[in-house]
């Protein structure tokens, strides 16, 4: 089976406290790690401080790199000492990035700002589905695993929502430094939540090895690799996770900049942009019943998806930006297959490398929209990268014969 639809037992029908209270928390410090009231206008900020789009596209690059060089050493370290710890560390980097942004804009403070930024969401990636997966599983409900994750999911995309359409009153009280404040609380309360969750692991589930220092890590990293190689559904299903997100996670940085070609002032920009991150929460929403959809569905949704950003986006119309929040729906819905998958001890691992393979082509469209923006214009730019949704239409039709 190339693309598993399941992989866990039968829901548990009546959650108990246990189950609520990890729910809950983690739910609370999700929904704090995207309360960020700078991320609609960060790319505005860079832009009104002088920077090129050319820039801009480097400092998102230093982001991406931060994370390809970061993302499989957390991961392994999320399976080797307590995942919680990483929870709490992570956005309290990311605190420190946002105050720097505001304190001292530069292309300096912006470029240290987004290394902070992407360790700490480094450190995060991993650790969290690491954590709630096995959480679950030790009080018998691991079969909840995948919906709580699409609710943890759209309360993420509901934050940034939140965040998108408080951007704009806020920055007109008190511009880009109360937006800044308001980003370094968020990520403190964010942390304070992960504080909460709880955690229990063995000697043997955290990979520890007596005999040598460095064992427990290597080991770890050994078995993640080993069942990435040994098995056919966690490798398609880890090449599809890359394929499907890259290119609109990356296109999302420049969702502002596409904002403002429609002609929409730096206050409206936040509301162009809380449309678009309305559909990627309905998307994250539907992730659970996505991932029973036949391989080939999804496959024609996505190829359907991609050819409705393109019209949003050479719309030249604010209008236009409904039909890329549909288009976002389907990407989002359609990323739901690798955590059934795995079935090893390595977890977190394992998802690190998919965040691994996610950043390494992130860098590289990134690059390549950088350097084609200099010809073209942001509307065509989308249009030109939804190609590759096809791409991927074309590969999740094929694997299913």
């Amino acid at each position: 089976m190339l693309f598993p639809t399941s992989g866990v037992p039968a829901r548990t029908r009546v959650p108990g406290p246990q189950i609520r209270r990890l729910e809950r928390t983690l739910l609370v410090s999700a929904g704090f790690e995207d309360l960020i009231l700078l991320y609609p206008v960060y790319a505005l900020l860079f832009a009104e401080h002088g920077l090129s789009t050319a820039e801009i596209s480097s400092l998102f690059a230093i982001w991406s790199l931060t994370g390809l060089l970061l993302e499989v050493p957390s991961g392994v370290w999320a399976d080797v000492v307590s995942r919680r710890l990483l929870l709490i560390i992570g956005p309290l980097l990311s605190a420190a990035g946002f105050a720097l942004w505001v304190v001292a804009p530069s292309y300096g403070a912006f470029a240290v700002g987004f290394v902070l930024w992407g360790t700490g969401g480094a450190l995060r990636s991993g650790a969290q589905e690491a954590l709630a997966y096995e959480e679950l599983d030790r009080l018998g409900a691991a079969s909840r695993y995948v919906g709580l994750m699409g609710r943890a999911g759209a309360v993420s995309m509901a934050a940034t929502a939140v965040a998108t359409a408080a951007a704009g009153p806020l920055f007109a009280l008190g511009g880009y430094a109360a937006l800044g404040t308001a980003s370094v609380v968020a990520c403190v309360l964010c942390a304070g939540a992960a504080a909460l969750l709880p955690e229990h692991r063995s000697d043997d589930s955290a990979g520890q090895d007596d005999d040598a220092p460095d064992g427990g890590y290597a080991a770890t990293l050994r078995t993640g690799l080993a069942e990435v190689r040994g098995s056919k559904a966690v490798r398609n299903a880890l090449l599809m996770a890359i394929l499907l997100t890259t290119v609109w996670g990356a296109l999302d940085e420049y969702v502002p900049l596409l904002a403002m070609e429609t002609g929409a002032s730096t206050r409206d920009v936040p509301f162009l942009v809380l449309a678009v991150w309305v559909g990627v929460t309905l998307g994250s929403l539907l992730a659970a019943r996505a991932e029973r959809l036949a391989v080939r569905t999804t496959g024609a949704a996505v190829a359907v998806a991609g050819l409705v950003m393109a019209v949003g986006a050479l719309s030249g119309s604010p209008y236009g930006f409904l039909l890329l929040a549909s288009a976002f729906l389907v990407f989002q819905m359609a990323d739901a297959r690798l955590q059934a998958a795995i079935t090893g001890p390595s977890r977190a691992t394992v998802t690190s490398l998919a965040g691994l393979g996610t950043s390494v082509s992130t860098l590289l469209m990134y690059a390549a929209y950088g350097t084609a923006s200099q010809y073209t214009g942001h509307g065509a730019l989308f249009a030109l990268f939804a190609v590759p949704y096809v791409v991927v239409a074309f590969a999740m039709a094929r694997s299913v014969r």
